[in-house]
């Protein structure tokens, strides 16, 4: 599963640079896929290609998010989320919405990081 950001986040900032795959932004910042990520482009449902680079819509305007289709938990790089590990006052949380097992939050990071 991914991980979230509840709504008593305090806007501390510590969990954005833990990151490895840049899942997680400041309120109202738009993401891109590609950032962090070796991703050029990517194909959404209905077979639309997003360019790698173009800015898309915050998922908060308040409050520091995770794009949960970058996060793969830390899978690939570290044994625990390390956002998780650093917000003072846990508010990164298990995303029920976004369950996915070890080996699809593996494959997620092999395709977020191929070279």
């Amino acid at each position: 599963m991914a991980i979230m950001i509840t709504d008593e986040c305090i806007n501390c900032g510590a969990c954005e640079p833990e990151c490895p795959n840049t899942a997680i932004y400041e309120g109202g910042a738009k993401w891109t896929w590609g950032g962090g990520t070796s991703l050029t482009e990517v194909e959404i449902d209905g077979g639309e290609v997003i360019d790698g680079k173009a800015p898309q819509t915050p998922i908060s305007e308040e409050f520091y998010y995770i794009v949960s289709d970058k996060c793969t938990e830390c899978v690939g790089f570290h044994e625990e989320p390390q956002c998780a590990a650093v917000c003072p006052v846990d508010c990164c949380v298990d995303d029920p919405d976004y369950r996915e097992t070890q080996e699809e939050l593996a494959a997620k990071q092999t395709w977020l990081h191929a070279s």
